[in-house]
């Protein structure tokens, strides 16, 4: 009799467990079901970038004067006004500068634009000086901070109420946008002056990886300890920037982000304006964390080309089936071995990264004779260590070249865990 209780009580214990497993299963499918759902509502949603967001900054720029960080990239676009009913909003949008746009928006009053590296219509060279100037089609004064000075003075600062910042990133620790952005913030918090960010997506925002920058090489293409890939649109690196307390003598600027709508870090994003001259597509945004390495090298990296940052070569490597003679043109007007036979690697095929991809610079290094330089004065500076040529001239792997990366990375991810907006 006890053992037929028992065997009883076993079977029973057995059907609830197996019910219990159904159940968590169904529930899993309808949870997964869900997750699928939101995920493609997510992807079909429109991403709003934060100039697009006017109802949360228009009424703060109200009755101000307001100062513009501005290039060709800081433009929104916004409902056509009805030719039939000029009160009621079509259903055709129509993209605008940002600078334009506010300077005809009633209440607002636009005093002085600034312009970064490649300029206020981001055609000049990289690393080209700019001039101050005017706008031809507002007549408000270019203010340049890409010039002698980098950073706004307190003269050219003055008459301004509020800054705003609107410049499209691409989420590489050394391109500049992200030094001008340290630099008008500083300037702004030691005048008292509020700093508001018009949030965009970083196209590279979807993964995290390199260098740890060593502040002993810190320079205009690299002001902050963070690795080369940060993971992190320029509003979020603002408040970064604000939080560490990285401006000078630990000074905190009165920020304000204006964020993207319907974005995350791994949003599929599309520039529709070049963010400079020698970032054309997707492709060479893409790759150009991992081939910007190259700037302190003798290797062309497809400037003076229409494949920058696509491919690279120098005349010096073997002969292959792949070549290009790079000329001057738009953003490059004296590219590396500018006239001459390149012979190197395309590129342009090459599947989407997500992580910094070392076999171009390894291949590159190798490839090069010794009777030729390789590394230029500028190689640490764009690595932000010593120790990546070291790892080169060492000729250690690419495995063990990014062990060395783990774990600044693990302690730089805490510290930009805590100025996220976005997931």
């Amino acid at each position: 009799m006890i053992k037929l209780i028992h065997l009883k009580s076993t079977y029973l214990f057995l059907f609830l467990l197996l019910n219990f497993q159904l159940i968590s299963c169904a529930q899993k499918k309808v949870q997964d079901s869900k997750m699928e759902i939101q995920s493609s509502k997510n992807e079909t949603l429109e991403i709003k970038t934060g100039a697009e967001q006017t109802n949360l900054y228009l009424d703060l720029l109200k009755g101000k004067k307001v100062g513009i960080v501005a290039n060709q990239t800081s433009v929104l676009s916004v409902l056509q006004r009805s030719e039939v009913a000029p009160n009621v909003m079509g259903s055709k949008k129509v993209m605008h500068h940002l600078v334009d746009y506010l300077h005809n928006y009633g209440g607002i009053t636009v005093t002085k634009v600034f312009s970064p590296e490649h300029g206020f219509r981001g055609k000049a060279d990289a690393a080209e000086l700019i001039k101050d100037g005017v706008d031809t089609k507002t007549g408000l004064p270019i203010i340049s901070i890409y010039g002698k000075s980098k950073k706004p003075s307190a003269k050219q600062l003055e008459g301004i109420d509020v800054m705003v910042f609107d410049i499209q990133d691409v989420g590489a620790r050394f391109y500049t946008y992200i030094s001008s952005l340290h630099y008008v913030m500083e300037a702004c918090a030691e005048n008292g002056i509020p700093v508001i960010i018009l949030d965009r997506p970083n196209p590279n925002a979807h993964y995290i990886d390199g260098p740890i920058l060593e502040m002993e090489h810190t320079s205009f293409v690299g002001k902050h300890p963070v690795p080369v890939v940060y993971g992190m649109t320029i509003g979020e690196y603002g408040q970064m920037i604000n939080g560490e307390k990285w401006l000078k003598n630990g000074i905190q600027c009165d920020l304000k982000v204006i964020p993207n709508n319907n974005y995350t870090h791994n949003s599929k994003y599309s520039l529709a304006i070049k963010p400079s001259p020698n970032l054309p597509n997707d492709k060479s945004i893409n790759l150009y964390p991992s081939l910007g390495f190259f700037e302190g090298t003798t290797i062309n990296a497809g400037r003076g080309t229409e494949f920058q940052f696509q491919r690279y070569g120098a005349p010096f490597f073997k002969k292959t089936g792949f070549s290009y003679s790079p000329q001057a043109n738009e953003g490059a007007k004296y590219p590396k071995h500018k006239g001459k036979l390149c012979y190197g690697v395309d590129l342009s095929k090459t599947p989407h990264l997500s992580k910094i991809d070392l076999s171009f610079l390894m291949d590159a290094y190798k490839q090069t004779p010794k009777t030729e330089k390789f590394f230029g004065e500028t190689f640490t500076i764009h690595a932000g260590t010593k120790k990546l040529q070291k790892q080169l001239e060492q000729g250690l792997s690419a495995e063990e070249i990014r062990a060395s990366w783990v774990n600044g990375l693990e302690k730089f991810k805490i510290v930009r865990e805590k100025y996220l907006i976005y997931e």
